[in-house]
């Protein structure tokens, strides 16, 4: 049973890794539109810096979604762990089985915890922009 335990920590800590970089990207996307923001304010409202904005917004909106799909993945990895017997455990982290088994990474782009954060962002760099044009 012990090196079931290892195993499912070791994917655990995948699982907690993804989550972590998920959060850090919502963070550095807040960060990255709000200085762009002041920037244009300061120079006289300059309304192409603030369509900036949606370029790191789409990135890490794309790379937020990469580390969402991850995620699944390695949930679904973690669930066939727990069906399997000690003695057929072999550490293996590969989560290639189950991409047919998990929803493509397209829907990640519009899962509960990345289209209410982006939607909104990306919303508001449009209507700024429309606003001071």
């Amino acid at each position: 049973m012990e090196s079931k335990i290892r195993h499912l920590e070791m994917i655990q800590s995948v699982i907690a890794r993804m989550n972590s970089n998920s959060f850090l990207l919502k963070g550095w996307t807040v960060t990255i539109v709000v200085a762009l923001f002041a920037f244009a304010n300061v120079k006289d409202m300059d309304s192409n810096l603030i369509v900036l904005a949606i370029i790191p917004t789409m990135f890490f909106w794309g790379l937020d979604a990469f580390f969402v799909h991850q995620e699944w993945l390695f949930i679904k990895l973690y669930e066939c762990v727990t069906t399997q017997n000690e003695k057929d455990i072999n550490f293996s982290m590969k989560t290639n089985p189950f991409k047919f088994q998990v929803r493509k990474w397209r829907y990640a782009l519009l899962s509960k915890t990345i289209l209410p954060f982006y939607l909104p962002v990306t919303l508001l760099v449009i209507v700024a922009y429309i606003w001071l044009k």
